[in-house]
């Protein structure tokens, strides 16, 4: 089979980790494609004994590998959906930041990890994409997102006043820092460090949450996935900004927003025995109680 990998950097104290991966690979795999500015960056510190293929694009990788590692964090492996797209290759997070809830495969469990996709021994996780659309069209191509979009102010002493629809039925005018659009994979990011709620990944849901609302009594709220959201937004300053995952754009104010469910989804690779329970049990310190 070939494999992809993709990274940008890594500290010192993992570089035995990452040889460990690369030799696995190099044993296992037909042929590796490597994200080429992270290749440069791995030549100089690991070895490889086989000249591998380099890409910067999704056309690259297309039908061309059976799976993509990402190597890194959460963050890492939100770049990589851009690569992927709706090729339908399965994502494989190996995890070298903190915390980690995509990225769930640890840095000791690499070598297990490889084992087990040889033997098939895994499951894939289908998870829901967001849409975004306006009539100058942010972000191009990649204009999706799979963890969340959000607006938020430009300029640190004005609020941004959010007027949101749901299927043309007018939802709430949101004065705050910003607005979060988030998927149930994104539930447990950005979202949930402003009050949102954790949400399973299959739930077939949105959730909409406020930053910093000024009106107490706004909370988030939770809708169905085939929902349309519209935002138009006005605000004291001429621009706000507009992120997509990582991806940042400053934008007018007079922009609208329109948000859907992606036609396509993204798979991640889930090794035996973990599952989204297990995984928050873990991340969130669930359980550690003496009474336990």
């Amino acid at each position: 089979m070939n494999v992809a990998l993709y990274g940008k950097s890594f500290a010192p104290n993992d570089t035995n980790y990452i040889q460990g991966l690369i030799e696995k690979l190099e044993a296992t795999s037909e042929r590796i494609f490597i994200f080429e500015p992270f290749c440069k960056f791995l030549c100089e510190r690991v070895r490889l004994t086989k000249e591998p293929a380099t890409f910067t694009r999704q056309s690259e990788i297309r039908d061309q590998i059976r799976f993509l590692f990402s190597v890194g964090g959460d963050g890492t492996l939100l770049d990589t959906i851009t690569l992927v797209g709706d090729t339908g290759i399965p994502i494989i997070g190996v995890n070298l930041g903190r915390l980690g809830f995509l990225s769930s495969i640890s840095k000791d469990e690499i070598v297990t990890a490889v084992d087990e996709i040889i033997t098939n021994n895994y499951s894939l996780d289908q998870r829901t994409l967001l849409h975004l659309d306006t009539k100058n069209g942010l972000f191009g191509g990649f204009n999706y997102a799979l963890n969340d979009l959000t607006v938020f102010k430009k300029f640190p002493n004005s609020m941004l006043t959010i007027k949101t629809y749901i299927n043309d039925e007018f939802l709430n005018t949101y004065w705050a820092d910003g607005l979060i659009v988030a998927t149930p994979t994104g539930s447990t990011a950005y979202s949930l460090s402003c009050t949102g709620p954790i949400i399973t990944p299959h739930s077939g849901t949105f959730v909409i949450t406020p930053i910093a609302s000024h009106n107490l009594s706004v909370r988030p709220i939770v809708i169905p996935d085939n929902s349309v959201i519209r935002i138009q937004i006005e605000g004291r300053g001429t621009e706000c900004s507009v992120s997509l995952d990582s991806r940042i754009e400053n934008v007018l104010n007079s922009i609208e927003l329109i948000i859907r469910k992606e036609d396509f989804s993204i798979h991640l690779l889930q090794m035996s025995g973990k599952n989204f329970f297990s995984t928050i049990r873990e991340k969130l310190k669930w359980g550690l109680d003496i009474r336990n």
